[in-house]
């Protein structure tokens, strides 16, 4: 979480709002917050932390974990229509990527404002493929997009 927080003005300047929702209760945020994540990012979060203990927003986006009454480590992207446009859920060992949600908020925010699509390994100025071919086009993706473009 805390390099979220370092990139929070890097969400806002995409027009993207973060909330962070756990189990854990609102003193237990407090205190984390004051404890840990202020030693690690100067101000620490400056996002909304929820508190859901009893699991019923995890729940809504099947992330919750009843048997451990815990949120599994996830995160969702969802667009202005409210939308879920990206899930991913990571095991509590794993670390997340903020590199890689900025780059799935830039593909989609891309591709909301052109309908072209991003192909894999996507990055802002690599090349795009057309969103939908014209009626009677054919689709020629090998002619802009090459494997090594992934990489």
């Amino acid at each position: 979480m805390a390099a979220v927080a370092v990139k929070h003005p890097t969400f806002q300047e995409l027009g993207s709002e973060i909330l962070v929702v756990s189990t854990d209760t609102i003193n237990s945020h407090n205190e984390w917050q004051e404890k840990v994540l202020s030693r690690m990012v100067p101000g620490g979060a400056r996002f909304p932390l929820i508190s859901d203990p009893s699991g019923t927003i995890g729940s809504l986006y099947g992330v919750y974990d009843s048997e451990n009454r815990k949120e599994m480590r996830s995160h969702f992207i969802i667009d202005p229509d409210g939308t879920i446009q990206s899930v991913e859920m990571l095991a509590p060992s794993v670390g997340r990527n903020v590199a890689e949600i900025l780059r799935q908020l830039r593909a989609l925010i891309n591709n909301r404002s052109t309908g072209e699509m991003m192909p894999c390994g996507w990055e802002p100025g690599k090349p795009t493929l057309p969103g939908k071919n014209p009626p009677d086009a054919e689709s020629r993706p090998w002619e802009s997009w090459k494997p090594r473009n992934a990489f």
